[in-house]
C-alpha cells in the first residue's frame, strides 16, 4: 500500500512550497496519483505555512486531523501548531532550529524552550526525528537548503525511492546549486536515520 499523508509546515521564506513540489513531483514520477494543497496566513517571510501532501490518495486534498502519516516541520513551533494533524501511529520529523517571530524579538512575547517542545512532540507520535537541518545544511554549502536537509529526513518514510526523489530535487531547484542540494538531501537522510 502506497497511501501516505504529509503535512508540511513551516513559516513564509523556509522553503515549504518547494519541499511539497519536492515530493509532489517524486511521486508524479514514480506514477502515483498525488494530490496537495496549501494553506497559509502569510504568503511573505514569517508567516505560517502548512502544505498537504497526499499520495495514492482517493480523497480530497486536505488531510483531516489526526490521518497524516508524518508531520515535517521546518520549526518546532510549527510542528506544535501541526501536531493534530498526526495519526497515532505517525512520525514527526523536526528542524531544531527555531525561527523567531518578531513578537518574540521585540520582547512582548516569549517562545517555548525548544527541549520542552521535543519533549510535548515525543508523546504525541510514535517516533519523533529530531534534526539540526541548518547546521546540516550549511554543512552541505548553502544554508537556505534547510528544507531539502528535510526532504532528506523524512524521505526513509515515504514510499517513494531515493532516486525519484534526488531526480525531483535536480529538476526543481536552480541547476548551479543541483550538487548543493542533493548533499544536503543525502546528509538529512543519514542524521534521520542515525537518530534514536
Amino acid at each position: 500500500m502506497t497511501e501516505f499523508d504529509l503535512v508540511i509546515v513551516g513559516v513564509g521564506g523556509q522553503g515549504a512550497i518547494l519541499a511539497s513540489d519536492i515530493v509532489g513531483k517524486a511521486a508524479v514520477n514514480a506514477g502515483l496519483p498525488v494530490m496537495a494543497a496549501e494553506t497559509h496566513g502569510m504568503a511573505q517571510r514569517g508567516g505560517s505555512v502548512e502544505n498537504h501532501v497526499r499520495l495514492d490518495c482517493r480523497y480530497g486534498s486536505l488531510i483531516p486531523r489526526g490521518r497524516a502519516d508524518a508531520v515535517l516541520a521546518l520549526e518546532p513551533a510549527e510542528a506544535l501548531r501541526a501536531v493534530d494533524y498526526l495519526s497515532p501511529d505517525g512520525v514527526i520529523v523536526v528542524n531544531t532550529n527555531p525561527l523567531l517571530p518578531i513578537t518574540v524579538l521585540s520582547g512582548s512575547a516569549d517562545y517555548p524552550a525548544v527541549d520542552d517542545m521535543l519533549l510535548e512532540l515525543q508523546g504525541r507520535c510514535k517516533r519523533l526525528v529530531a534534526v539540526d537541518a541548518d547546521s546540516l545544511a550549511v554543512q552541505a554549502g548553502h544554508p537556505l537548503t534547510t528544507n531539502v536537509v528535510m526532504i532528506g529526513a523524512v524521505s526513509s518514510f515515504l514510499p517513494l525511492d531515493v532516486q525519484s526523489l534526488e531526480d525531483s530535487i535536480s529538476s526543481l531547484v536552480p541547476p548551479k546549486t543541483v550538487d548543493v542540494n542533493l548533499a544536503a538531501f543525502r546528509l538529512g537522510r543519514k542524521a534521520a536515520d542515525t537518530t534514536d
